[in-house]
């Protein structure tokens, strides 16, 4: 059993109850377009959310229980999102593409060997000139608790071959822990 199936035996700190704020943030900015990939995307909040906007949205998470409550969630509010219970560091094996991946605090669980994999996952499916919009901790974040940080450096390696960084910039994470002040990265990265 890993960390993720154990943490959904509860409720936990990432899954609030509704959308991240930075998510509907760049909704409503026009940043998240087309056809969507909600990659790690948990109980399905963000994915949700951007369904009820018009996208067509497929969410993938590793962990069967969090794809459980999405897919309730989906038939409760009436909302056709989909969901897949599947790994990310194989989602070129969909054999389907997107116009955007919306990522919110998958990164930074990867170790270092994994993201190469990652990031040539989601190039497959990304269409040409597709964003991949990214929320991660940041090495701001005090030691002590949570997952790992990362840096901008990080980011820019990671996504040096075959994209384009176009921007990262502070941001938070939203928790369901009221004490919890969470620093993150926002990146917006294309695929050339």
């Amino acid at each position: 059993m890993t960390f993720f199936d154990v943490a959904y035996e509860g409720t936990p700190p990432w899954d609030i109850g509704r959308p991240q704020a930075t998510i509907v943030r760049l909704a409503e900015a026009g940043e998240i377009a087309g056809s969507v990939l909600d990659i790690g995307c948990g109980t399905g909040e963000n994915a949700l959310y951007l369904a009820a906007r018009g996208h067509e949205v497929l969410g993938v998470d590793a962990v069967p229980v969090a794809i459980e409550r999405a897919m309730a969630k989906a038939r409760d509010r009436g909302i056709g999102a989909e969901f897949l219970v599947w790994e990310a560091l194989r989602v070129s094996e969909l054999g389907r593409t997107f116009d955007t991946v919306i990522d919110v605090g998958l990164f930074h669980s990867f170790q270092d060997e994994e993201r190469p994999v990652f990031a040539r996952n989601l190039h497959a499916v990304l269409e040409p000139g597709g964003r991949y919009l990214m929320l991660c901790w940041s090495e701001r974040n005090e030691w002590g608790y949570g997952p790992r940080r990362v840096t901008q450096a990080e980011i820019h390696e990671s996504f040096a071959e075959g994209w384009t960084v176009e921007s990262i910039e502070d941001d938070a994470f939203e928790t369901n822990v009221a004490h919890w002040s969470i620093h993150a990265w926002l990146a917006r990265v294309t695929r050339a």
